[in-house]
């Protein structure tokens, strides 16, 4: 067999497999959706390339006004990040586009959902750093008066203050709120609250629920090593955020923090460990846990209408809005 053939992650099932030589094929989570106005919400997005020089890009959406909503009336902004391990899905995704619809309208909010350059081809952080062009760029566009509708395009309205969160796998939101916390935001726009939704967080410490999926924790491991090869190892500040070498927590550049986890999730401890140590490291912050008993990981976005899934969308859309 060819060297350059030699296959150097393959998951299981298989939604990605990468190469030694560089190539990498992509089996799910390749499917887009086009921006619309959604019949069922009646929530209304649009896409807008951010950087033309990465590519880097973003889905805009905005709920249907309300009955005694004035078109001037400011709503938070929710900054979203997709899942996929740094190295699938899109913003543009069916699966990430239904769920912000749904969120979107129940929460009354405007969403920015970033679309940020995918792992191996371009390695952790690049995504990190692609996200946080996101997070700034919205200010700009804010100070500039908000995305303006045009043939069906409302006005989007604004707030002075962003609230956002990360889904799933949300790696990106603590790294964005630490950022901001160091250097802030353009235009005095500021992070309210930073909420994640089953984290994707390692260590090398052994923990009770990788014991749940053993094999999806080795996979989960060697994912994180294929999608940043530079890193350190498990205890990389930018895959443990409660590690010893990682920054305090005390510096988080926000005042809330919701994170949810599954109760059958392989990484629940890790998320468990992440709301503890944000609790006992001096932030002044209010830092709240949801848990959905009996439920594995992301299972609010294939299981939509069970029970846990609308108690946990219940908490988010409650924490966008205190």
């Amino acid at each position: 067999m060819n060297p350059d053939d030699e296959i150097v992650y393959d998951t299981t099932p298989c939604f990605i497999r990468v190469f030694k030589s560089g190539r990498v094929e992509r089996y799910l989570c390749t499917d887009a959706t086009a921006a619309s106005v959604d019949p069922a919400t009646g929530v209304s997005s649009k896409d807008v390339l951010i950087s033309p020089e990465t590519g880097v890009s973003a889905r805009l959406y905005i709920p249907r006004l309300r009955e005694g909503d004035r078109p001037e009336q400011k709503l938070p902004v929710l900054v979203y990040f997709h899942g996929g391990g740094f190295c699938l899905g899109s913003a543009f995704m069916p699966l990430y586009h239904n769920y912000l619809n749904s969120l979107v309208a129940q929460a009354h909010v405007v969403a920015v959902s970033a679309d940020y350059r995918l792992a191996p081809e371009h390695p952790v952080p690049t995504a990190h750093d692609d996200s946080w062009t996101v997070l700034r760029w919205w200010p700009a566009t804010r100070a500039e008066g908000g995305p303006r509708r045009r043939r069906g395009w409302r006005s989007a309205p604004t707030s002075s203050a962003c609230s956002w969160r990360a889904r799933a796998r949300g790696q990106h939101s603590p790294h964005m709120a630490m950022r901001a916390g160091i250097g802030g935001l353009p235009c005095g726009v500021r992070i309210r609250g930073v909420a994640l939704i089953h984290p994707y967080f390692l260590g090398s410490d052994r923990v009770e629920s990788a014991e749940i999926h053993p094999a999806k924790m080795e996979n989960l491991e060697t994912l994180w090593r294929t999608m940043c090869p530079s890193s350190s190892g498990l205890d990389d500040p930018m895959i443990n955020p409660v590690a010893e070498a990682a920054p305090s927590l005390a510096g988080l550049g926000c005042g809330r923090a919701l994170v949810c986890v599954g109760g059958e999730d392989a990484l629940r401890d890790r998320g468990r460990a992440y709301y503890r140590r944000l609790r006992e490291s001096g932030w002044g912050g209010e830092a709240t846990l949801f848990e959905a008993e009996g439920k594995a990981h992301i299972f609010h976005l294939f299981d939509t209408d069970c029970e846990e899934a609308m108690a946990q969308q219940k908490a988010v859309c409650s924490f966008l809005h205190l």
